[in-house]
């Protein structure tokens, strides 16, 4: 993260947080009813869009990266050569999840797309996958070595 955006360089001074209710009153109701039918869409576009503006150099930034924007924490629980699976939970998640059985991570989904190609120098794409019994996300990154980002 850049040094004016990250919140280490801020660590004594108070930050605001949002509210778990303001937070699902934009992200899961606003939202969707503003994007329709093409949210998902729309959000994954979003999370490669803010990964161009946050451009992350390592696994551990985009760690972090997760855990200030207060989408989660994130973890990796499976790594291949061309793929890896994420797992993403915490409080939040769990208490939206449980909310709401409709809801879209797309908006991660893209940005962990966007950081993995700028990252590998390569195409990449995420795909998110159900865990609401289990009240975690998982993401499945793939990428292309043979298709070079230009």
């Amino acid at each position: 993260m850049s040094e004016l955006t990250s919140p280490k360089n801020n660590e004594s001074a108070s930050q605001p947080a949002a509210s778990a209710f303001g937070y699902e009153l934009i992200r899961d109701v606003l939202l969707p009813d503003l994007l329709g039918k093409n949210e998902p869409d729309i959000l994954y576009w979003a999370g490669k869009k803010l990964a161009r503006k946050y451009p992350l150099g390592s696994m551990e930034e985009i760690f972090d990266f997760f855990r200030y924007a207060d989408w989660g924490l994130l973890s990796i629980k499976e790594e291949k050569r061309k793929e890896m699976v994420l797992e993403l939970q915490g409080e939040l998640i769990s208490y939206r999840l449980k909310e709401n059985s409709n809801l879209s991570f797309q908006l991660e989904a893209g940005f962990l797309a966007q950081q993995f190609a700028m990252q590998k120098q390569a195409t990449a794409e995420t795909f998110e996958h159900s865990g609401r019994r289990s009240g975690r996300i998982k993401f499945t990154v793939k990428w292309d070595s043979s298709d070079p980002l230009m």
